[in-house]
């Protein structure tokens, strides 16, 4: 019989180990069980090298269940297994081991040192489990800042694109319609100017889906790439756009005029240009003034006019968007009533350091 001890040990320890993954409470109990059916096969060897095997991989299979398990799954498994090893150790003691004091002397300290041992050991799963939890949450709180800050940066490019182009075929198509009978000829001037703008829109529309709908850096086989983004080389197209509402916007160029980084670059323009679209939309004048200086490590905007003015705050997105491009730069806005009458946006954007 002692011939078969080692086997019966070694098929406990491969079923267990085959059921782990899918049945863990399972393969404890066949580990266990096995352990307990080779040592009542009296095996050459002294019980206690096979008692101490047993305890060794059923503390494996605890911290392996308090990793990848739950609290309950684990806690109950660190039950069974303390409870099934002192059930080996005090009902099947070693060979040699007389009654009296010699056994109880060996068998007092492994009764502590087992349940210690199995706690230990789940203590240790238990702390993977929460690390890679705390991970898992990390990367899931990263994804979820990834998508609502593109979402805000779609929001974003969405209202400064269509506000300003509606703001402009808005006020073109109530020229037009005033004028339709008496002046046909700035009546066809407006319409054409509500076509260009419609046009750009449409375009500027097209570019931003495309970009959206692509699937990586590279775009496919057959799909064009997206037009370049606006910038401040677009401000005189701006302009005039704008002149055909019928505000003159006068540009001033301060300091140095060198490339910008495109995230600058295009930021600066979009804050221009919804500086520009409140100003055709609520100051009520005819006239303002965009000044750009790009000089001492930071990029420099004001947009000032002599309408109505405002608080400050708006009741839309269009000045909350300008804070959020001009934050996400590392800078900030100010835009609120000039002492003298009018309203006035102040942008302040750092440069980085030339390489």
């Amino acid at each position: 019989m002692t011939m078969w001890a080692f086997p019966v040990l070694g098929c406990a320890l491969l079923a267990s180990a085959l059921l782990l993954r899918r049945r863990p409470l399972t393969a404890l109990a066949v580990l266990l069980g096995g352990a307990a059916a080779a040592m009542a096969l009296k095996p050459p060897v002294p019980a206690g090298t096979l008692q101490i095997v047993a305890a060794c991989a059923a503390d494996i299979e605890i911290c392996y269940i308090a990793a990848t398990r739950t609290r309950r799954v684990s806690v109950t498994g660190v039950a069974v297994a303390s409870v099934g090893l002192l059930i080996l150790l005090l009902a099947v003691p070693s060979p040699g081991m007389h009654p009296g004091g010699t056994a109880e002397s060996a068998l007092a300290p492994a009764t502590i040192a087992v349940p210690l041992l199995t706690i230990i050991a789940w203590l240790i799963g238990n702390s993977v489990r929460q690390a890679h939890a705390r991970a898992e949450l990390v990367h899931a709180q990263a994804v979820a800042q990834a998508a609502m800050a593109e979402r805000l940066r779609i929001a974003r490019e969405l209202h400064d694109m269509v506000a300003h182009s509606i703001g402009i075929i808005a006020i073109q198509a109530g020229s037009g319609r005033r004028v339709f009978d008496a002046r046909p000829d700035e009546a066809r001037d407006a319409l054409a100017a509500i076509e260009a703008t419609s046009r750009e829109t449409l375009s500027g529309l097209r570019r931003m889906v495309t970009g959206l709908r692509r699937a990586g850096p590279e775009p496919e086989p057959g799909q064009a790439p997206p037009g370049p983004a606006p910038g401040l080389a677009g401000i005189d197209r701006l302009a005039a756009t704008t002149l055909d509402a019928g505000v003159q916007v006068d540009v001033d160029w301060h300091g140095r005029r060198e490339p910008l980084p495109a995230d600058i670059d295009a930021s600066a323009f979009r804050i221009i240009q919804e500086a520009v679209t409140n100003v055709v939309r609520h100051a009520g004048t005819g006239q303002c003034r965009v000044s750009i200086s790009q000089q001492a490590g930071q990029l420099s905007i004001e947009v000032t006019d002599s309408g109505r003015g405002g608080s400050g705050a708006g009741t839309g997105y269009g000045i909350t968007g300008m804070r959020e491009r001009a934050a996400l730069l590392g800078g900030d806005l100010q835009a609120g009533p000039r002492p003298g009458g009018g309203f006035c946006v102040t942008a302040r954007l750092p440069l980085p350091a030339p390489a």
